[in-house]
């Protein structure tokens, strides 16, 4: 196991949490493997339902470790980059990312690989790349993916830090909390997520995954094709009894 990546379990949740406090959480080739593994673990795994992706210390994650950055093989580190902050976009199982301090460059990539942001009051959201001489390249997709081509590239351009109001208001953030109700808050969702049905969850983020890149004519033909599906489950039969005993 590596030690930047601790994981554990409580019942269908399964936890990864970020742990080079020191480094800020910079992802080293290391962590990335570690985590694109975790993930592709837990996604395989009937027993997981969601999974909760936090981080020690004072920052969520600051980014590419710059420390390697210039002694890694290039195209070693691209290749890791690429599957990681593209995990998201073929993740079938719900991942609740928690976020406190800063979530810079490759870490406001990793945080919008969850399907829900939650963020402390003081968190802050970047890309500073421009800064050091390099474009965001790799993280730029799924940035655009949650706010926009338009906004991803002002962001990328000016390489300002938004606060977590602002990250809200802009779609990179779902919920924003006090510092002392983050963990709790993000694992509350997130062991809810936990506990609803496996097949429902895998089916609906097929579903939004497909229709990413379709037209609305097309999208609806796949929404009805789901949708039917979902009508002849079991699941959906046992909801819809449970609601009428409850109504009842």
């Amino acid at each position: 196991m590596n030690e930047s990546l601790p994981i554990s379990s409580q019942g269908r949740l399964r936890r990864l949490t970020l742990n080079r406090p020191e480094k800020r959480n910079a992802l080293d080739v290391a962590l990335c493997r570690s985590l694109v593994e975790a993930v592709r673990e837990a996604a395989s795994d009937p027993s997981v339902g969601a999974i909760l992706l936090s981080a020690e210390g004072k920052d969520f994650c600051s980014g590419m470790d710059l420390t390697e950055a210039l002694e890694t093989n290039p195209d070693e580190m691209l290749a890791v980059h690429q599957e990681l902050f593209s995990m998201g976009a073929r993740l079938r199982k719900p991942m609740v990312a928690a976020v406190q301090g800063a979530a810079v460059a490759g870490g406001l990539g990793l945080a919008l690989n969850a399907h829900i942001v939650i963020a402390s009051s003081g968190a802050r959201f970047g890309l500073p790349e421009v800064r050091i001489g390099l474009w965001p390249y790799v993280i730029l997709p799924v940035v655009a993916a949650a706010i926009g081509l338009r906004k991803a590239t002002e962001l990328a351009l000016t390489a300002r830090i938004v606060n977590a109001e602002e990250a809200c208001r802009m779609g990179i953030v779902d919920v924003v909390v006090e510092p002392d109700a983050l963990k709790e808050q993000a694992e509350r969702i997130a062991l809810e997520l936990a506990e609803r049905s496996a097949t429902v969850m895998e089916q609906g983020l097929s579903f939004m995954q497909q229709i990413a890149e379709l037209d609305p004519v097309s999208a609806a033909k796949l929404a009805g094709k789901f949708r039917r599906e979902a009508h002849d489950s079991a699941e959906f039969r046992e909801g819809v009894l449970a609601f009428r005993r409850r109504g009842a």
